[in-house]
Order: structure tokens, then C-alpha cells, then sequence
């Protein structure tokens, strides 16, 4: 009997925003089971940085500095993996950005800022990718939604719109693909303990907030998102698309 994901060796995987938080424990995650990963982002330190951990694993990953939201480098980048790796067999669309703020003092800018980095540039990644899965007639892309697809909250009108959208282009995505055999799901986490939310749990009435909607103890590390993100890419989930896995603790059951 096979070992569970033995699958995703050698597999390429892209994954956006991959050098940090959620997004790097998603590209260690697969390579430890032997998958070539190309992580995406915008820092180029905490790209080396994560990429030698990664190569510390095995030495077929690759990091590529680049902004999702210009969706020229975004092509450019995906026929590039495609050019040295072969094919694309799973993009993990994870890079994204919130601006908290009253609706009330949301500028357009901010508005622009959220929607194109969550929602339209995870569509067009996604876009640029399909056109090769549908060429091998398979793929598995991931869209890293959030519990805010479903719920309200202070000071997020604007992220609740964008990871809103993510589920229904989810769904459209999984519609329009599946005769080509490209599975499109989504994982939607409540607030994940990391180095980026840190800063954000020392308002000591907030953290309390977030703790008191979720009703298993504590709160998800990266490695839960990480979990649900492995059984979307992996042959357990070959009957699944359209789908949104939420990793909320209990957070939208209420």
C-alpha cells in the first residue's frame, strides 16, 4: 500500500506568496514529500532565506522575486516554471494582504490594494496556469480564501470583499475546468498564529475577541492550513472542486 501523498513527489508546485507565515509552511510541506516547490514573492531576503530551507530538503526548488499584482510578470513567471520544470501540476494562490481600517476611512487605494492582491491577481495566476493544465488535461489549484468569505468583522469591508469573491471565482473556476480535469478549491483559515499576526494579537482586547469566537482551544498554526492544503493537491482529493475547506476552528459553525 502507498504511503498517503506519496502522489505529489516530484510534482511542480507554485506557491504565491510562499516565503513567509502560512505560505512558507505550505512550500516546506511539499517538499518534504519530495515536491519540486517555486515560491513567489516580494522580499528577497525572506525568499533566500526560505529557499535555503527548502534546498536543505532537496535542491529542485526555485524562488522568484516578483509582485502578483503586475500580471505580466505573473505570465512570465509561469511560462518560465513551465519552460524549466516541465508542467505545472499544483498552484497554491496564498499571497494576500488586509489593511484594517473603519469603512468609513477606506480610500480607494486601500480598496485597490486589497481586491487586486486577493482576488484578482489569485484570478489571473490562475488564468496563466489552467492554460497549461488544460494542455496535460489535469491540475489542482488551491485559493487560500478565509473565514472572512463568510463573516463579517470590524475593520475588514474590504478584506471580507476580496476573500468573499475568492470563493465565488473558486467556484466559477471549478465549473468552467473540470472537463479539462483541474480541480479548483479553496481553504478558508481563521487567524493563524505567525510572525505577521503577532503585531497584531498585542492589542490584548483583540486578541480576546478573536479567541472567544473560536471554539477549540488556542488558535490554528501554520501547519493546520497547511494540512488541508495537501489533502486539495493529493489524489485523496481527485472528487472534489469547487469546495472550500474551512480551517476556522468552529469560528462560522455559530
Amino acid at each position: 500500500m502507498e504511503m498517503y501523498f506519496s502522489e505529489l513527489k516530484n510534482k511542480t508546485v507554485i506557491v504565491t506568496g510562499g516565503s513567509k507565515g502560512i505560505g512558507k509552511d505550505i512550500a516546506l510541506s511539499f517538499a518534504r514529500l519530495g515536491a519540486n516547490v517555486i515560491i513567489i514573492g516580494r522580499n528577497k531576503e525572506a525568499l533566500d532565506d526560505t529557499l535555503s530551507e527548502l534546498n536543505a530538503i532537496h535542491s529542485n526548488n526555485k524562488a522568484f522575486q516578483a509582485d502578483v499584482n503586475h500580471i505580466n510578470q505573473v505570465r512570465e513567471l509561469t511560462d518560465r516554471v513551465v519552460r524549466e520544470y516541465g508542467t505545472i501540476d499544483v498552484l497554491v494562490n496564498n499571497a494576500g494582504v488586509n489593511i484594517p481600517k473603519p469603512a468609513l476611512e477606506v480610500t480607494e487605494e486601500d480598496w485597490d490594494t486589497i481586491l487586486d492582491t486577493n482576488l484578482k491577481a489569485s484570478f489571473f495566476f490562475s488564468q496563466a496556469a489552467a492554460k497549461y493544465m488544460v494542455k496535460q488535461n489535469k491540475g489542482k489549484i488551491i485559493n487560500i480564501a478565509s473565514q472572512m468569505s463568510f463573516v463579517g468583522y470590524i475593520k475588514r469591508s474590504a478584506y471580507c470583499s476580496s476573500k468573499g469573491g475568492v470563493v465565488q471565482m473558486t467556484k466559477a473556476l471549478a465549473v468552467e475546468w473540470a472537463k479539462y480535469h483541474i480541480n479548483v478549491n479553496a481553504v478558508a483559515p481563521t487567524f493563524v498564529e505567525t510572525d505577521l499576526t503577532a503585531k497584531m494579537f498585542e492589542d490584548e482586547e483583540f486578541l480576546k475577541d478573536v479567541k472567544s469566537r473560536i471554539l477549540l482551544d488556542g488558535m490554528p498554526k501554520p501547519k493546520d492550513i497547511s494540512g488541508a492544503v495537501l489533502y486539495l493537491a493529493s489524489d485523496l482529493a481527485n472528487f472534489v472542486t469547487g469546495e472550500t475547506i474551512k480551517v476556522d476552528g468552529g469560528w462560522t459553525a455559530i
